[in-house]
């Protein structure tokens, strides 16, 4: 049988609208359809058949779907983290003592990065309830101080210090991988090494340049620290962009007049030199950016202000991406606003970017042909679109979390067409 999850556990599991889940589940599996038949063969400890399952059984499928061991113990994970983020001391210490292994299992009841109780209050900043837990008997002292780190909540991390956690090699990688600069800067300060758990000290700034998570001014901020600790950054206009240096543009801009219609490969957006993977798909971006222009990384990295600055100089608004031997490229901004690693992770205000592009001109138009290939993600193929326009690709992409849903309604209204 297998235990690897089906489904995605919120991080913050909502009890009465996985309840509702398991009835409609029961309703599939009563009307014998095939997908909620198989997954009931695949996870179901009874050898009954489906259309005769009990809402017992629909319930111990879900559990399993997302991960856990039970139904009860679904239960208690979204009783545990709901009490967390209300900042519920008392319902917390009534469901440690009730349940003694809650204060050393997950708080969301299976193995993930989010811990125990102690560091899942420490990641979302409840000291109350930290100090509760401390009180009880925590022992995830170390991976909380690192998760409150990773979130910049330094008056939580300076009190885990005091109880006994400690800066250790590779502990600067939350703080990298959240783009959260304070975190970052209080680790060294504390004396982390700047490298991973291996000694590798370029590994913080490649996880710097190719997370996931989008944060400008905290980028920023992390790319100032690494620099100052003796990271030579390359001279260069797409690293002006990811340090958010507007004077080193200007400089550029005076050196090179054409600055914004040139465009720049994967390698000199992501410098190998800094450690970044010659594999292209571990630089996590939406729409390419490898063969793109300074505008194109701006759409991806939030950068409105550096945007604004391009076209009020006058850069053109929709300078197309180079074009492979394989006829794969020619996409312009556009797209970058629609393929959306900032509206993914849900940071900054992505449609402001798309109305700023819209104001000074875009061709919503424009067609492209793109092939993508996402990395930690459910599908991880390959999926080519030929010749499609933005609102095209949107409609066909193959992983829909990353369609920036207001953006194409903005360009359906701005006269856009599949």
């Amino acid at each position: 049988m297998s235990t690897e999850p089906i489904r995605h556990l919120p991080v913050r599991p909502n009890l009465q609208q996985l309840k509702h889940q398991a009835k409609d589940f029961l309703k599939a599996l009563h009307s014998e359809e095939p997908g909620a038949v198989a997954e009931y063969r695949q996870l179901c400890r009874s050898q009954g058949e489906p259309k005769e399952a009990k809402l017992t059984d629909a319930q111990y499928v879900l559990a399993k779907s997302y991960g856990l061991s039970s139904w009860p113990r679904l239960v208690l994970a979204c009783q545990m983290t709901h009490a967390i983020w209300e900042n519920d001391v008392s319902a917390v210490r009534d469901l440690v003592l009730a349940h003694p292994k809650l204060l050393k299992e997950s708080a969301r009841g299976m193995q993930d990065n989010w811990g125990a109780p102690l560091s899942y209050a420490a990641t979302v900043g409840r000291t109350d309830i930290i100090q509760l837990l401390k009180s009880l008997g925590a022992t995830d002292l170390q991976h909380a101080f690192e998760r409150a780190c990773l979130k910049g909540h330094i008056d939580i991390a300076r009190d885990l210090l005091s109880a006994g956690a400690k800066p250790v090699p590779g502990s600067v990688m939350g703080p990298c991988e959240t783009l959260n600069g304070e975190g970052l800067k209080f680790q060294l300060e504390m004396g982390a090494p700047l490298s991973d758990d291996k000694g590798d000290s370029l590994a913080p700034v490649a996880c710097i340049l190719e997370t996931y998570s989008r944060n400008p001014e905290g980028k920023h901020l992390c790319l100032s620290i690494v620099a100052q600790h003796g990271v030579k950054l390359p001279a260069t206009p797409p690293m002006a962009v990811h340090c958010g240096r507007l004077d080193l543009l200007e400089a550029h801009l005076k050196q090179d007049p054409n600055l914004f219609t040139r465009t720049f490969t994967h390698e000199e957006i992501f410098p190998p030199e800094l450690g970044c993977n010659s594999d292209h798909r571990y630089a996590l971006c939406g729409s390419p950016l490898g063969g793109t222009t300074l505008l194109h990384m701006c759409m991806d990295y939030d950068e409105h202000d550096i945007a604004k600055w391009i076209l009020e100089q006058g850069g053109p608004v929709d300078v197309p991406a180079s074009v492979d031997v394989y006829g794969f490229g020619g996409h312009t901004a556009l797209f970058g606003c629609v393929i959306s690693q900032p509206y993914r992770v849900g940071r900054g205000n992505p449609e402001r970017l798309i109305r700023l592009l819209l104001s000074h001109g875009a061709d919503v138009n424009t067609r492209a042909s793109i092939r993508k290939e996402l990395r930690f993600v459910e599908d991880e193929t390959l999926h080519e679109y030929r010749d499609v326009t933005p609102r095209a690709i949107s409609e066909q992409f193959h992983d829909q979390d990353w369609v920036n849903k207001p953006a194409l309604k903005l360009i359906i209204e701005a006269g856009g067409v599949s």
